[in-house]
């Protein structure tokens, strides 16, 4: 993403206090929650700011000669770097192409930066190499440029990788946070938490009756049967970091709308379940690597959740709320038990290095 950079528009001045008294940057401001976004509200966004920037969304839309184009950057440092379901190098490719796909741009070009401790395994890089070209080219994008530094034995932890991507967004295309409208539909094309608790059971050697599987996967070529259905999709995200919850705050924010969820109807794996219960983790806020969220008219979500079901990457597609007027700026979960809750950003840092 665009260095995550999502601003909002929660002036609390407690919160505000409290992060301008820290003077070190902790684990939580990397979190995709509320500290991160202080950091960048307070921090980056003041220095950095542009007509360009101030969409801040997961890529910058611009026109150039006549084209509009998308562009992204992204870093991974996921822990440990092979899981169930793939490895630093396909993650960093999916993601690089999901951030272009939630503009509804199609990705054409990325490039790829290596920061390697020395004494890292030749075999573990060209692994990491081949998942990536393998990833690339089921995305249909290329890597045309990249970089590699080796930094001393214990200035990093084995392989960071940082990629950016370049694509080109549709004549008629128009998909932001900031377009979400009260009676929209909100889709969730699988189920969620996969890949968060996939990294953490790997990381500290936890085992399931159900083996847990990362969903790591490019979404482009989903993206683009959802917009041949329907060319009207208000907002696609790709809820990772700080999972659904999070996600759907920021939509909530950037467009001044409210968002219901229905608890009953999103979908979420029975392991993931009971995993999230024994750890004391909420699913809901746990991060996804190949799962979207699309907001678009109610009058099409019928037709958009059937084209999505016939995709690999959507068979478990669902419909799990819709925008509001009212409560702008919040997301409220209606239970199995029919009470209300609300659903705030994430806090602090669930689960670090989960990308």
């Amino acid at each position: 993403m665009l260095l995550h950079f999502h601003l909002f528009t929660d002036n609390s001045s407690l919160c505000k206090e409290f992060f301008m008294a820290l003077d070190k940057i902790l684990l939580d401001h990397g979190s995709g929650g509320r500290a991160s976004h202080e950091l960048i509200e307070t921090v980056f966004v003041p220095r950095f700011q542009n007509p360009l920037l101030s969409d801040l969304n997961d890529s910058a839309v611009f026109e150039l000669n006549g084209a509009r184009l998308a562009f992204t950057t992204d870093s991974y440092v996921v822990d440990p770097i092979f899981f169930p379901g793939g490895d630093i190098g396909s993650l960093a490719v999916c993601g690089t192409v999901n951030d272009l796909a939630m503009r509804g741009a199609r990705p054409y070009f990325m490039s790829v930066g290596f920061i390697i401790e020395e004494g890292f395994a030749l075999q573990d890089l060209e692994q990491i190499l081949l998942s990536m070209g393998k990833a690339a080219e089921e995305a249909g994008i290329q890597i045309v440029t990249g970089d590699t530094k080796v930094v001393p034995k214990g200035a990093a932890d084995k392989i960071f990788i940082n990629t950016s991507g370049v694509g080109l967004v549709p004549v008629g295309i128009n998909i932001a946070g900031q377009n979400a409208q009260p009676g929209d539909a909100v889709l969730i094309s699988g189920t969620v938490g996969d890949h968060g608790l996939t990294i953490l059971s790997k990381r500290e050697g936890l085992s399931f009756d159900s083996p847990l599987k990362s969903d790591a996967a490019p979404l482009n070529h989903l993206v683009e049967e959802m917009l041949q259905t329907s060319p009207h999709i208000h907002v696609l995200r790709d809820p990772t970091r700080g999972g659904l919850a999070t996600t759907l705050n920021e939509i909530a924010r950037q467009s001044q709308v409210g968002i219901e969820l229905w608890e009953e109807a999103i979908p979420v794996q029975e392991t993931v379940l009971a995993a999230a219960e024994l750890l004391g983790l909420d699913p809901y806020y746990i991060a996804n690597e190949g799962k979207l969220i699309a907001i678009l008219p109610a009058d099409q979500a019928e037709a958009v959740l059937r084209t999505m079901k016939r995709n690999p990457y959507g068979q478990n597609t669902a419909l799990i709320g819709e925008v509001k007027a009212d409560h702008p700026g919040k997301v409220v979960l209606k239970t199995a038990i029919g009470g209300r809750r609300l659903m705030d950003m994430l806090a602090g840092e669930q689960l670090p290095r989960i990308c």
